[in-house]
């Protein structure tokens, strides 16, 4: 075998292995057929495969995938929303089977794409078509649960699960926008009258109430002040009668000083008084009568 044979025997070899030899990233999976129909699944690493009648049918990545969508729901009332939400799903786990849907479900990636993407809008759509415009921005967790408990099923079917669904933004058309906001305004300011009425109202019943206790103890502090005066005139006057003083005299000193307080301090006022020996008279038996009344 001459030199030239031999080089072309090599060639082909190494030309036979380089055709063979596959290698599969960290994080996928390779799914190889033969003659198109499922042989194997090959992990992360190198791999030999049979040049020509073995081929890498798919790769798959076994770590998590997200991507983001927008539509528009109808919400029970005929209001239009609109829907930012993100996805994220991954296979289920790297066993043959679940690889083998995940592979074979769906022609290419870009079909199961499309049919994941309807299926969700298909959900939030559903719901949300049961739900009235103004409960929807108070259920958005009750929307993820359902469209994930919908989902979830049926994706195990293609090897996939959802990890995570999040609504990120949920919005109205401009003019249900401000409806909705001048709903808010008018509640704050009814809620605002309310409270404002209910603040009012405990002012005056607390004044109210201050004002009672006062009047009751001014009334008690003039009773006890008239009841002390009493009793101390009656003292005064049983002094008097034990050594021999008529208690009128008292009456008629306590009645000089009164003229004279009013002269001091009248400050030009004129008062009249009856200064006639009956005027006198009539005066001091009113005296002497509001004495015998406060005995």
């Amino acid at each position: 075998m001459d030199n030239t044979t031999i080089l072309i025997i090599a060639i082909a070899i190494f030309g036979f292995i380089a055709l063979g030899t596959k290698t599969v990233a960290q994080g996928t999976v390779a799914v190889a057929t033969y003659f198109a129909r499922y042989r194997r699944t090959l992990g992360p690493g190198l791999h030999f495969i049979t040049p020509f009648f073995e081929n890498i049918f798919r790769r798959i990545s076994i770590q998590n995938q997200s991507f983001e969508m927008e539509f528009t729901a109808i919400t029970q009332d005929q209001a239009s929303v609109d829907f930012k939400t993100m996805l994220v799903y991954k296979v289920t786990n790297d066993n043959e089977e679940t690889i083998k849907k995940a592979a074979f479900s769906f022609v290419n990636e870009k079909s199961f794409m499309q049919t994941l993407i309807r299926s969700i809008e298909g959900s939030i759509r559903s719901f949300v078509a049961t739900k009235k415009q103004n409960e929807v921005l108070a259920l958005r967790e009750e929307i993820v649960l359902a469209v994930k408990g919908h989902l979830d099923e049926q994706l195990s079917v293609w090897g996939y699960h959802i990890v995570d669904l999040q609504i990120n933004d949920i919005v109205f058309d401009e003019a249900i926008m401000r409806s909705m906001s001048q709903v808010v305004a008018s509640n704050n300011l009814r809620i605002a009258a309310e409270n404002e009425g209910q603040a009012h109202l405990i002012t005056k019943t607390k004044a109210a109430e201050a004002d009672r206790i006062t009047s009751i103890l001014k009334s008690e502090g003039t009773a006890i002040m008239q009841e002390n005066l009493g009793n101390k005139m009656i003292e005064i006057k049983e002094k008097m009668d034990k050594v021999g003083m008529n208690f009128s005299m008292l009456t008629v000193a306590n009645w000089m000083d009164t003229l004279k307080f009013v002269a001091e301090k009248g400050e030009g006022n004129m008062i009249m008084f009856d200064g006639s020996a009956e005027g006198l008279d009539r005066t001091m038996k009113q005296m002497q009568a509001m004495s015998v009344n406060q005995k």
